[in-house]
């Protein structure tokens, strides 16, 4: 079997590292941009996530690339705390859930397959274009690259090219430009005191302005640490602009929205003042589609489930994606028979999750709490009582797949090696 995906993004490549432990080493990934490069901020891996990472042999490797996360904790825009509750080990899960630099993670995914894979299973400057039926195998076009100009074709094709995807665009070509929700993200990284126990992600604020921390590193003998902040706004603006990772933000804009927002054990301006740079995204995700899969083509991550950034999902999800197709694969002879499997198992639920992030998900506390006490509370209890709290809280786990004592037993989806002889 051989096996074309356009996209080395996260969940590209991770998909290619999954088909080799399944045991399919025909595998080539074909990117669009001329070298991979640790471009972005930071990101939140899962436990769910992690064990995936941690089965295809990077545990030691991602352990090294972040900030094993202790603990996860909400407040209100006065900095008084909404919920916390523990996280990876501390949390009873037989895995860490890590911060990390996405760029990092990029590269340390991207080493791993050509270690894995050869040097010829990355296609860099090669995007794709319309991918065409033929039989039981596709044939893709190539764009760009050495092999511009061509076709490809395979026995199946992944499109992994995210959130414009063009071969998600071929299926769904009236789909239009990604969902804005009104909100407006700044994204950055600071060297910065750190607060708390410096392994603790907060989330302070509410539906029309937030702020998001964690740190990215250890803290130095300076006495400082990366810490990755996202600070968050909904706009007046009619359009969301370009959905550019990589657009630069004016941080007066971002400082005079956040002025007062100094909690004490947390300092919000001081943090966006340390910032090297500032970038800006519009909150996007994409409406939920009936299918992914065609033939033998089917969508990953991005290009078919699209998310906004709650709860921590979407490089998760697109791991998770990546594992269960490549199992799939790896244990169902019938091509047909295992994209099937694969899209029923994976759509029914990043649907769910995409819904529930559109709802807010776990951070619906947050809401409730601005909502029932604008002005600040004395007590928690008698604004969002603990059952409340609680119970969103797990219902966004039990949606997303990471419940501790069902994750810690269910089923591995490594494809078992036959024994020799």
């Amino acid at each position: 079997m051989n096996v074309l995906i356009a996209g080395a993004g996260i969940g590209g490549l991770t998909t290619a590292l999954s088909l080799h432990a399944a045991g399919i080493d025909d595998v080539t990934l074909y990117e669009s941009v001329p070298e991979i490069r640790p471009l972005g901020v930071g990101i939140n891996l899962l436990p769910h996530a992690v064990r995936e990472l941690s089965e295809l042999g990077l545990g030691d490797r991602l352990a090294g690339l972040g900030v094993a996360t202790s603990t996860l904790s909400y407040f209100n825009r006065h900095g008084q705390q909404i919920w916390t509750e523990p996280r990876g080990r501390a949390a009873g899960y037989h895995w860490s859930q890590y911060s990390v630099h996405r760029g990092r993670l990029q590269l340390m995914l991207r080493d791993a397959v050509l270690e894995r894979l050869g040097a010829d299973a990355i296609r860099l400057g090669s995007p794709v274009g319309d991918a065409r039926s033929e039989g039981a195998r596709t044939s893709v076009a190539v764009l760009g690259g050495p092999g511009a100009g061509t076709r490809v074709t395979a026995d199946v094709v992944i499109g992994a090219d995210g959130i414009h995807s063009a071969l998600r665009r071929q299926h769904y070509p009236d789909e239009g430009a990604p969902v804005w929700n009104g909100l407006i993200l700044w994204r950055g990284t600071a060297r910065v005191r750190p607060y708390l126990d410096g392994l603790t992600m907060i989330m302070a604020g509410d539906a029309m302005q937030k702020f998001v921390a964690y740190p990215l590193s250890e803290v130095g003998d300076d006495g400082l640490q990366t810490v990755n902040f996202i600070a968050e706004y909904r706009s007046d603006d009619p359009e969301p602009g370009a959905s550019d990772w990589n657009r630069g933000a004016d941080p007066s804009a971002v400082l005079g929205r956040f002025a007062d927002w100094d909690f004490g054990w947390l300092d919000v301006p001081a943090v966006i003042r340390a910032a090297d740079e500032i970038l800006e995204y519009p909150m996007v995700d994409r409406d939920p589609i009936p299918r992914w899969t065609f033939g033998s083509q089917t969508l990953l991550g991005d290009s078919a489930h699209a998310m906004y950034p709650i709860g921590s999902n979407g490089a998760s999800q697109a791991i998770i994606d990546a594992r269960t197709l490549a199992f799939q694969l790896g244990t169902i002879d019938s091509v047909e028979a295992a994209l099937g499997a694969y899209e029923d198992e994976r759509r029914p639920r990043t649907t769910a999750i995409t819904l529930s992030n559109r709802s807010m998900g776990p951070e619906q506390v947050m809401q409730l709490a601005y909502e029932r006490a604008p002005g600040g509370f004395g007590d928690i209890e008698l604004v969002v009582p603990y059952a409340e709290r609680a119970e969103i809280a797990n219902r966004y786990k039990e949606a997303a797949g990471f419940v501790p004592e069902l994750l810690n037993e269910r089923a591995s989806l490594t494809v078992p090696v036959p024994e020799d002889g």
